[in-house]
């Protein structure tokens, strides 16, 4: 074999070698470094926390809880945990928040008022609000479909009678609207003991008022008859834009959107008692009245004409005899045109105008 030819060969081993050494160390030293597997972090039993911010007075539904893992050195007793018989979330709805609570805040035992709590109703009323109670029918009711949190317009009936003659004024008006119900009869809730809403005839009313409002319903179970008509809830931002397009809402400046947001949340969700509107027999049937019957003005008596004739001729005959004449030291003296009347030896003098 030619030394040249093994010489050549050797040479591109030791060359090939050297290269696949020089390429691995250069690929290795490039390599990304191994990311190291962070502790496992010990996880809790599930505690009930909130979806979102639930203001005071704030009434629990569905949507408003959930469980969430949470590390098991910052569980408390107080805590709603996930396998205990009292943090069934289904028995939770239709409480009422006591405390403010932030969106992701554990809900504690405290923090909830359930309905047969003592406290209840007051923990259900706005800030400045009042509970209000009206007496319903079944067919002022709406048949029983109005359940709690529902919202509703207040509608008076009264007839005027006025001071005169004819058929009374038949007339409806809406008081109030946008009440928001808290209670129907001693129920807060409209499920039944499985979970159902149940449609249920009930007395008595009782909503969300101010105490201006309270005045009013007050006074108007005593003048005619209440009926309640249950608004739609599509119609949550009617009032809202109603008072942005009068100008009643004031956001000031350089408030963030949470705080905008709650200021628009506060003025869609106000009852409201201006801009009444009313109807009346007349705009119903063509057969009864638009206005209130007043008292037509009578004419006077026979006897009374004569009095009065008689009083008027003698309030002119008083102002035309002239006044008496003054008196000085005895004598007559007598001011304006006076005539001279001789009888004999005898003259008088006499006014102008006397008899």
């Amino acid at each position: 074999m030619d030394v040249k030819k093994v010489a050549l060969l050797i040479g591109a081993l030791v060359i090939a070698v050297v290269t696949a050494v020089m390429a691995k160390n250069m690929f290795t030293g490039a390599g990304a470094d191994s990311a190291s597997a962070a502790p496992a972090v010990p996880i809790g039993p599930k505690v009930l926390v909130a979806r979102k911010a639930l203001p005071v007075g704030t009434l629990i539904d569905a949507e408003s809880l959930a469980y969430q893992a949470w590390p098991q050195e910052l569980v408390q007793n107080a805590y709603y945990t996930e396998g205990s018989p009292e943090s069934n979330p289904a028995k939770l709805i239709g409480t009422v928040v006591r405390n403010p609570i932030t969106a992701g805040q554990p809900i504690t035992r405290g923090s909830l008022v359930g309905p047969n709590d003592r406290g209840f109703l007051a923990a259900a009323l706005g800030p400045g609000m009042r509970a209000v109670t009206v007496p319903v029918s079944n067919t002022s009711g709406v048949a029983g479909f109005i359940f709690p949190g529902d919202r509703v317009d207040m509608v008076l009936t009264q007839v005027v009678t006025g001071g005169g003659d004819g058929a009374p004024l038949k007339v409806s008006e809406t008081i109030v609207r946008n009440l928001r119900v808290l209670a129907t009869d001693q129920r807060i809730d409209s499920k039944d003991a499985e979970g159902k809403t149940e449609v249920k005839i009930f007395n008595s009313v009782t909503f969300e008022a101010t105490p201006r409002i309270a005045e009013k319903v007050a006074v108007a179970q005593s003048m005619g008859t209440l009926s309640l008509a249950l608004r739609s809830i599509a119609d949550t931002t009617a009032e809202l834009e109603r008072a942005v397009a009068a100008g009643e809402v004031k956001v000031p400046a350089g408030t963030n959107p949470a705080d905008e947001r709650r200021i628009l949340l506060a003025v869609a969700n106000r009852p409201v008692d201006s801009n009444t509107t009313y109807t009346t027999g007349g705009d119903v049937s063509r057969f009864q009245r638009r206005s209130i019957p007043s008292r037509a003005a009578s004419a006077p008596a026979a006897g009374d004409s004569v009095a009065q004739l008689a009083n008027a001729m003698m309030r002119s005959n008083a102002a035309a005899s002239p006044a008496p004449a003054p008196v000085a030291n005895g004598a007559v003296v007598i001011s304006g045109p006076v005539v001279r009347v001789s009888r004999g030896n005898t003259v008088t003098l006499v006014p102008v105008g006397a008899r």
